[in-house]
């Protein structure tokens, strides 16, 4: 079922509900206003396939939105945030709704969590995830030739990792080029001192507090990045995306970057949602970003089906 058949009085009942959701709590990613822009989610024209294997641990499941009727379409793999502590993949089944809904096969990814693992283990979770995305793309009509990455929060920390220090890519025997961008949600870049007391005990020892650093490994050849961050976030501060930009152009390396006035650190992911994408533009950036990055083999109408894009404001 299309959220095209839904009558616009249902949709207006929806966006109206799911607004009032997420002015309940500010800040931190929340169950309240996930489970809220989930609903409509429920609705479109994709295939959902759940709990893949992509390793033999518990945690390291994902979930696949194939878009019906396409063919070697961009591959966008999304790394959820929540501290590197917390956070679901089910949580965020509008954001593999949102990307589906593009033309695109999204993939959302758990990965293992603190206290049970310390850095590095998360992202070597993600690059193995990676691998098995490029292997498996093409049965899900994806182009393993055009994978993005993508994150929020602790996930965007994760992507920009995998992106600018490739020795994770390489170790899980991915070939670092075959990610053709990374779209960075308020990740935290360059986050050291931690803000919170637990960090020291994840990232450490000391000696390895620069290696879990993003900005710390900018690069002229890396990935083309782009960051997006609400300046109203107190969460992961502005100044991480703004750090980030500076240190990727004194490399020389590609990077675009967008700030939205007024938006905090839950509202930027939630944006992507049907009746929450008015906050931000986010979606629009993203599409117009691997739109430029694509890897075209064929002419367009060969590769994937044309994106719909319908954005829904109040």
């Amino acid at each position: 079922m299309n959220t095209d058949t839904l009558s616009d009085s249902t949709m207006k009942a929806l966006r109206s509900l799911i607004l009032v959701a997420l002015g309940l709590t500010t800040g931190a990613c929340t169950h309240v206003k996930l489970a809220a822009v989930n609903t409509p989610a429920w609705f479109g024209d994709y295939a959902r396939i759940t709990d893949v294997a992509y390793g033999s641990l518990p945690a390291q499941r994902l979930d696949v939105y194939k878009p019906e009727g396409v063919s070697a379409a961009p591959v966008v793999i999304f790394i959820h945030g929540g501290g590197w502590n917390s956070g679901d993949k089910a949580d965020y089944r509008f954001v593999g709704a949102a990307l589906a809904e593009q033309g695109w096969v999204g993939v959302t990814i758990n990965y293992r969590l603190y206290p049970d693992v310390k850095f590095p283990a998360f992202a070597d979770d993600a690059a193995l995830a990676v691998k098995y995305v490029r292997e498996h793309a093409a049965a899900w009509g994806g182009d393993p030739h055009n994978i993005f990455l993508m994150g929020h929060s602790a996930g965007g920390h994760i992507a920009a990792l995998l992106a600018l220090d490739d020795r994770f890519l390489r170790n899980a025997g991915v070939d670092p080029l075959s990610v053709r961008g990374v779209i960075g949600l308020a990740g935290p870049y360059d986050f050291i001192p931690f803000t919170y007391d637990y960090m020291h005990d994840l990232f450490g020892p000391e000696t390895n507090y620069s290696s879990s650093q993003p900005i710390n490994f900018a690069r002229a050849d890396a990935p083309p990045l782009l960051l997006l961050h609400g300046l109203a976030d107190t969460e992961v501060l502005p100044r991480n995306t703004i750090n980030l930009t500076a240190a990727m152009q004194q490399k020389g390396g590609r990077v675009q970057t967008h700030y939205y006035a007024d938006v905090d650190h839950t509202d930027i992911i939630a944006a992507l949602s049907i009746p929450a994408r008015g906050r931000a533009s986010v979606l629009q950036d993203m599409h117009a970003f691997i739109n430029d990055n694509v890897k075209r083999t064929t002419g367009p109408s060969e590769t994937h089906r044309a994106p719909r894009l319908e954005f829904v404001t109040d």
